[in-house]
């Protein structure tokens, strides 16, 4: 039997461990000391609610599979059939290249032409480099064609510490706005708004038991770092989902079970919201010959380490 994802590659330093796949090139593992730090799934199964993939040319959800393109109408295929979106770009189910695959770093490519409703070649790339203790993700874009082009990335990894149950982690997002899920719509996301006063507020942390999302967030505050940092805590580790200063949107997605484990959770760093294809916001415009990177990453912090 073929793995619906393909061939996977194996990272390893110290006693951290990540495993990524050929076809998406996803995020299938990672662990430190051998406690799971991702959700994880069966190399022969197919990634439930997108766990782990790489979501270009945009992430998300793009409406009724149709935008326009310097004054043309695009047709994407249809990929959510309930609400008749196109969902989470094009490089999901695509072979990326391999090329190269050392002890503790991997690199893959995928070129996306010839794709309905998506008018401009790109080139796009990714770097998994994995260290003692966090992952550092490497995107690139770039511009293949003779015309401009907005696109946006993300990426969709479930995250937990170990085996304590996802309700019992402490979520602590920083950020100002929130596109909160709107079920009836087809989109389904809602006006944008200010978090203050909201149950959406999550700046200083709260337990993931009582929250119920398929949010949006942006308005995201830097630290001293310059970066974002999305952070899931139990006890004396804490999980730090950074971004750099492109992804400025970050999905947080909390699904009643995803592998038999109960509650799980998604953050999903993001360089525009769902639909950004038709709002035009927070594009990356790219002119011909342009390359874009971007990085994003995972650490864990244990205080009594």
């Amino acid at each position: 039997m073929v793995n619906p994802t393909g061939e996977q590659f194996e990272l390893i330093r110290g006693n951290a461990r990540a495993v990524v796949t050929e076809i998406g090139a996803g995020l299938r593992a990672f662990e430190v000391g051998g406690v799971p730090y991702l959700e994880t799934f069966a190399a022969e199964d197919e990634p439930p609610k997108g766990a782990g993939q790489v979501l270009v040319p945009w992430p998300n959800r793009t409406k009724a599979a149709r935008w326009t393109f310097e004054g043309e109408p695009q047709e994407l295929e249809v990929t959510e059939a309930k609400r008749g979106n196109a969902i989470h770009g094009l490089t999901r189910r695509k072979e990326w290249q391999l090329l190269e695959h050392a002890e503790y770093s991997i690199t893959l490519a995928c070129d996306i032409e010839d794709e309905p409703g998506w008018p401009v070649p790109l080139r796009t790339g990714i770097v998994y480099e994995l260290a003692p203790r966090e992952l550092t993700v490497t995107h690139e874009v770039s511009n293949e064609g003779d015309r401009a082009i907005g696109f946006g990335v993300g990426t969709h990894p479930y995250f937990r510490i170990g085996d304590v149950p996802t309700d019992e982690l402490t979520l602590t997002l920083p950020a100002t706005r929130v596109r909160p899920y709107a079920e009836e719509e087809q989109l389904p996301y809602a006006e944008e708004q200010d978090v203050e006063g909201t149950e959406y507020d999550l700046r200083a942390g709260r337990v993931v038991g009582d929250l119920d999302l398929d949010t949006a967030f942006g308005g995201l505050t830097e630290g001293e770092d310059g970066r974002h940092h999305v952070l899931l805590t139990h006890g004396n580790t804490t999980l730090d989902v950074w971004t750099e200063a492109d992804f400025r949107w970050v999905q947080v997605f909390t699904p009643a079970d995803l592998t038999g484990r109960g509650r799980a959770i998604a953050i999903e760093p993001m360089t525009c919201p769902a639909d950004a294809l038709n709002s035009g916001t927070d594009l990356i415009t790219l002119e011909p010959g342009e390359k874009w990177r971007g990085n994003w990453g995972i650490r864990v912090e244990d205080s009594l380490a």
